[in-house]
């Protein structure tokens, strides 16, 4: 009868390899009952459209003269509160 010894460096490949085989079921199983989740490419289309329209009328109204003013007034008050 022979007996089978096992390396230490074995047992570090064959716990390695079972937590390999353990992560890639945990993800096949995740993947098959999660349902779809982010966003296809027209809704990517649709939603950079969207912050693209957000980011030029943010842009329109901070450039507005009335925003202008009104940060200048702030900056200048400050400025006399810490000078």
């Amino acid at each position: 009868m022979t007996t089978l010894t096992v390396t230490p460096m074995k047992r570090l490949i064959l716990a390695v390899r079972s937590r390999a085989r353990l992560a890639g079921v945990q993800w096949t199983l995740l993947a098959r009952t999660r349902g779809e989740a982010g966003m296809s490419t027209a809704e990517y289309a649709v939603g950079t459209i969207a912050a693209c329209g957000f980011a030029a009328l943010l842009f329109k109204i901070v450039t507005s003269a009335e925003v202008r003013s009104m940060l200048a007034a702030l900056i200048q008050k400050a400025l006399k509160l810490a000078g």
